[in-house]
């Protein structure tokens, strides 16, 4: 999953949800269901999440959403499968391999 992220230290939760598509409730659910996911907080209670809560919600959202694991299944598999992120990053590798070929295919076309 190819997220339209800038490079920052910090994201709103609005970005976030933007970035996932998915709205914002979502966000504050899983935080309140993973304890992976640690947003910082400010004097006003906005979340601000850094690129490691990033990179847990992408995890998180591949084994819900992607792979259609219920909750308890993801935090049972976030638990005993240290190698998630891996395959995560792996995904997106191809994914991105994908998109190139494909790009260069329409090229060959055109």
């Amino acid at each position: 999953m190819k997220l339209n992220l800038p490079d920052k230290l910090y994201y709103s939760i609005g970005e976030v949800a933007k970035a996932f598509d998915v709205n914002t409730s979502l966000i504050r659910y899983w935080e309140q269901e993973f304890p992976i996911i640690k947003p910082k907080k400010n004097k006003k209670g906005n979340r601000y999440f850094t690129p490691e809560d990033i990179k847990n919600l992408k995890i998180i959202y591949h084994l819900v959403k992607e792979k259609g694991y219920t909750l308890d299944g993801a935090r049972v598999a976030l638990t005993t499968n240290s190698r998630i992120s891996e395959t995560i990053t792996i995904i997106d590798r191809l994914e991105f391999v994908k998109a190139e070929l494909l790009k260069l295919k329409n090229s060959l076309n055109d």
